[in-house]
């Protein structure tokens, strides 16, 4: 069977014996009456634990929507418009509406991302800024030790709207709801105090309540202040297939149990070979963002096994603590003593790539350099092709192989 694993704007193509493979993980049959716009608009109409955001607002206040940065595929543009109509219709001006892009701890944005991002009309119509984590406000800390430092434009606004995508992530258990106040739009410190609690094992992917990272996150979005939510669930091609608004909480919880009847996927065993990849741009920028479908990939994959890693990575390794980490590092293994030592963020993900490392092989499909990916412990190839070639060649020519094409999105579970 041909299999397409989306790379950058383009693809990677494999060819996989139909007798090797186990499964190619894509959303499960989940019947919608509405996508897009429409339903954004049907969601803001009918919001869940909370009055419309038309009878929340009112005239003179002023206004924060904050949505995620050009890391993520959340398709802000398509999502401006309705919730401009309802701000609009609850008598809020124009002026008093800032669109703020939750940076946590990426790079700033060009204006013409930014223009990108909010669609042409929110760009025409209501400031667009990046968040500054150099200019906060601080609320205090959270019971659990985060200090809760929020960029002063959030902070100083009379109500908050937060908008974002529901996925898996891998130790805040979903993303989306009062992920976008922290680590969305707060300091670098605080976002380090918030992920040091990846190391336990609560703290996974498919988790919210058990998750005390999740828990923190919440409580910091609680001492802020969430007005209303707007989160959307999207297809493998990034088209919205179901919207939640409303209560901050229950909004949020609504939107999880959607994704997971949509793409939490049962296993029945796991796989000698796994090929994932993020699905392709913007997700595939660099290895920082690319390791979340790495992540995801851990679960299915046997021990011993090979997991093909699929992703252009064309902007290098994406955050500087990151490629610090992964550069300076002797082994693998030390990268997981290192994180048992010092929590730093960016650092928890070079640790997290060699929790790995220390169950299978990882062999990196990408337009890095190849003595660069030897020297941060994986395996080069240019092709997707010559990745499973090479791993049939090790384990085998009845290897049993996984296809996970959005594997940012999928979580696989295996029956025990």
């Amino acid at each position: 069977m041909k299999l397409r694993f989306g790379f950058g704007t383009g693809f990677q193509e494999v060819e996989v014996p139909d007798k090797n493979l186990i499964a190619e993980l894509h959303a499960n049959d989940v019947p919608v009456e509405l996508t897009g716009e429409a339903e954004v608009r049907r969601a803001l109409i009918a919001p869940i634990g909370s009055p419309r955001l038309k009878d929340i607002v009112h005239p003179g206040e002023r206004i924060a929507i904050i949505t995620s940065d050009i890391t993520r595929p959340m398709p802000t543009f398509k999502v401006m418009p309705a919730l401009l109509d309802e701000l609009y219709a609850g008598g809020v001006r124009k002026e008093d509406v800032t669109l703020v892009f939750a940076l946590g701890s990426h790079r700033k944005h060009t204006e013409a991302e930014q223009k990108k991002l909010a669609g042409e009309r929110a760009w025409n119509e209501i400031k667009c800024v990046d968040s500054d984590p150099d200019d906060c406000v601080h609320y205090g800390t959270t019971s659990r030790g985060t200090p809760v430092d929020i960029t002063r434009v959030v902070a100083e606004a009379d109500r908050r709207i937060c908008l974002g995508n529901i996925e898996y992530h891998y130790f805040a258990g979903y993303s989306g709801g009062a992920k976008a106040i922290m680590p969305g739009v707060s300091t670098r410190a605080a976002i380090q105090a918030n992920h040091s609690r990846m190391v336990l094992p609560e703290a996974k992917a498919g988790a919210l309540e058990t998750n005390p990272l999740r828990m923190d996150i919440e409580e910091a979005g609680a001492m802020v202040g969430i007005d209303f939510i707007v989160n959307v669930v999207l297809s493998e091609h990034k088209e919205i297939l179901k919207t939640v608004a409303g209560d901050a909480t229950e909004a949020h919880r609504a939107g999880c149990r959607f994704l997971d009847r949509l793409y939490r996927k049962e296993l029945k065993e796991p796989a000698d070979i796994v090929l994932v990849s993020q699905g392709g741009a913007p997700k595939d920028l660099n290895l920082y963002q690319t390791q979340k479908a790495l992540d995801n990939a851990k679960h299915a994959v046997k021990d011993g096994g090979v997991i093909i890693l699929i992703g252009s990575c064309k902007e290098g390794l994406g955050e500087k603590t990151f490629e610090q980490w992964m550069t300076e590092a002797d082994s693998a293994h030390s990268l997981i003593e290192r994180i048992g030592r010092e929590f730093k963020l960016g650092g928890h993900k070079a640790a997290a790539i060699a929790m790995v490392l220390e169950r299978a092989e990882v062999d990196l499909v990408s337009e890095l350099d190849d003595d660069f990916v030897r020297s941060i412990f994986l395996k080069p190839y240019k092709t997707a092709q010559e990745a499973l070639d090479h791993a049939f060649s090790k384990l085998g020519p009845d290897a049993r192989v996984l296809a996970m094409p959005y594997g940012g999105s999928t979580l696989p579970t295996v029956a025990r």
